[in-house]
Parts: structure tokens; sequence; C-alpha cells
């Protein structure tokens, strides 16, 4: 393989890793990329993660399984970046059984209207209606969202006029996109269990393998799964047959996601890192420029610091850095009881990167928030 083939293929998975689904309406350029080098695109995934790759004139997917089935900390975000809560994830769910059925193309007003029957089935445990405004905006974030996947393509009108009672949109359906949503380790209806964290744990999971070889094919992917989808991988979060298995092939494993994605293995006493030099293969950057960002990187220094804090002690830091710090940060900052909601949204972001847990009321520091830790300056004789 040419150098100039291995950076085409690092540009091509680094974009999939990112964005797992791919249309040629919203990603055309990247599409092109990825259908040049399918073949070893496939191979590398099918051999390294387990993760399937499909391939068509419009639309790449990238069967990505979630690692963990009880991580909540990267939510589905409507356009104003607000997270979706569980009324919005089953109008999602129930939009997307409707247009599995629905004609090549549809209304939002025809969409709404087969979504209040479908919430109204006896044992959905649902309740929505079309009375409020409130209500008429969620399923409008819903529908954008499936603009932004590629699932709708608008043909004319606005969600606002909507919004407003003013007006209708007319949608195509692009069966195409919709098909390649669902992922998982196998159908819905093979599963069996009836709670929900038990039906999300079937659906993810692989079989049993019942030979060595197999076992250790198991573990290499799961261990290469969570080191590229995870900001860290601790080896305290590890089972004993993963810690076991990545210490003897730590080396083999880490360089192939170097050689295939670019990325750099940080490996420290406690865990494995993987960074991405180009800062592109994340959701939530850190640090990060404006209010929210300049908060998480003191709340970061503040737990590095301190190792263990509750939440009132981390109010009243964030009281006196937003009194300090209110003449750059945005305006009401020092507002009373505005440092409940800024800490909140900085203790997120720092859980979603794995530098921190919070359990109650007490948030403790993980390790690799030690490279956001001050040290005393040291001042040197010229």
């Amino acid at each position: 393989m040419t150098e100039e083939e291995r950076e085409l293929r690092r540009a091509a998975l680094r974009a999939l890793l990112v964005k797992p689904l791919l249309t040629a309406e919203h990603d055309g350029e990247v599409l092109l990329k990825v259908r040049r080098c399918e073949r070893e695109l496939r191979d590398w995934l099918a051999r390294e993660t387990g993760w399937r790759l499909r391939v068509e004139t419009g639309v790449a997917r990238l069967f990505k399984m979630a690692p963990a089935t009880a991580d909540a900390t990267h939510p589905a975000r409507g356009r104003a970046r607000e997270p979706f809560g569980r009324h919005r994830y089953v109008l999602l769910c129930l939009a997307l059984a409707i247009l599995e059925r629905a004609d090549a193309q549809t209304t939002l007003g025809r969409l709404a209207d087969d979504v209040l029957t479908a919430a109204a089935e006896p044992g959905l445990d649902f309740s929505f209606s079309l009375e409020t405004r409130a209500e008429r905006a969620d399923l409008v974030a819903v529908v954008r969202l499936l603009i932004d996947w590629g699932v709708l393509r608008r043909v004319a009108g606005e969600e606002e006029a909507y919004l407003s009672a003013s007006g209708d949109v007319l949608y195509d359906v692009r069966r195409e996109v919709l098909s390649a949503l669902l992922t998982g380790a196998r159908g819905p209806s093979t599963i069996d269990a009836t709670s929900l964290e038990g039906r999300l744990s079937e659906l993810v999971t692989d079989p049993q393998p019942d030979t060595d070889d197999l076992r250790n094919q198991a573990l290499r992917r799961a261990l290469t799964r969570r080191l590229l989808e995870e900001p860290v991988v601790y080896y305290a979060q590890l089972s004993e047959a993963e810690l076991l298995y990545l210490h003897s092939q730590r080396h083999a494993i880490t360089r192939r996601i170097e050689d295939a994605t670019g990325l750099i293995a940080e490996v420290r006493v406690e865990g494995i890192a993987m960074v991405d030099p180009y800062d592109e293969l994340t959701d939530i950057r850190m640090p990060e420029q404006r209010t929210d960002g300049h908060l998480t990187l003191l709340v970061a220094e503040f737990l590095a610091a301190n190792g263990t804090k509750t939440l009132p002690e981390l109010h009243a830091f964030v009281r006196e850095a937003a009194a300090e710090h209110q003449a750059y940060w945005r305006r009401g900052v020092t507002d009373l009881g505005a440092e409940f909601e800024l800490v909140t949204g900085a203790i997120e972001r720092l859980v979603a990167l794995n530098l921190a847990n919070i359990s109650g009321s007490t948030v403790t520091a993980l390790p690799a928030i030690a490279r956001y830790a001050l040290d005393e300056p040291t001042i040197k004789d010229r």
C-alpha cells in the first residue's frame, strides 16, 4: 500500500468514526473516499472490531455498537444543542416505525397524525398530543434530526410554519437511509428480555465464543472498540480476561489502531488513551473557548488538585470563578443560582470525557484529569 493509499484509508476511516452514517447529500466528498477504499475498510473493521460496513451509491453506514448501554453522556441533540429526553426519544422511535410504512413522500401534518395514533396504543405508557406548542416543538426537533441524518429531505415548506399552525411541510422519505439506521448484534425480534436494560444488553451482546481462538478474537475486538470509542480506557474498568489480554497484546492492538487511524497511544500506569493529534474525533473538546469551555477547564484543575469534592463545594468554587471572570464570560453567570446550571454542564462534560464520575452529591476525579493539574510556578534567576 502506497502512502497516498494509506492516507486515503485513514481519512475515510476517521470520517466513519466521527459520523457512522454518511449520505451523498450531506457528505458527498467523504462518501467518495469511503467508496474508493471500501474493501480495505470493510476487511479491517470486520477483523479488528467486528463492526459491519455497508456502502451503497448514496449511503455508507458503519454499524457500530455502543460499548456501554448505560452511558447517557452523548445524547441526541436538537438544533440549539439541547439534549433529547425520554419524550423525544419515544417520538423518534414512533416516527421511524411510521416512516417505515409511509409512502415515498409525506407531510409533517400527516406524520404528526400518525404519531398521535401510535402514541394512543394501549400498553405504550406514553402520552402525546399536539395541543401545545411545546409538544409540536418536540416533534419538530425529531423531524429535524431525521433531516440531519438524511432520512427525510425537505421538499417544500418550513417547520416554523407548522409550529405556528400556519402551514405544513412536504418531505421525501429516503428509504435507503432509513433501512440503515438500526444497528445491533442481533435482530430485535429475537430478543426475549422484557426489561429495557435487558433488551438493550441482548441487542448489543455478541454470541459467546466457544473456542480459545474465538475468545481471543472477541477480546481483541472488544478492546479495539473501546479504544476507538472511549476517551480513556482505565485498566480498573476492564474485566480480568480483558486486562490479561491487553497486557499481552497492548503493543499489537495500539499499533494497528495507530496505523489505521493516525491516533497516537498514550499509555499511563492507569490506562490507555488514543489521542487524536488533529482534534477531530470527538464531539466534546477539552479545553474549549467561551464560558462553558473555560469553566470546565477551571473545574478540571480544581478537581485535579483536590481529588474529590461535593456539589456544594463546587458551587462555591464556581461562584468565585464567575465573579473573577465575569468580564469575559457571558451575561448572567453571577446571577443568584447561576452556579447550579454551570456546575451541571461542567460535570456532564468531564464525565463524558471519562475525567470524573459523580455519585449522589460527590464528584470524584479520575486519573486522566491529572493532565489539567497546575504546579506552582518556578521563577528562575537570570
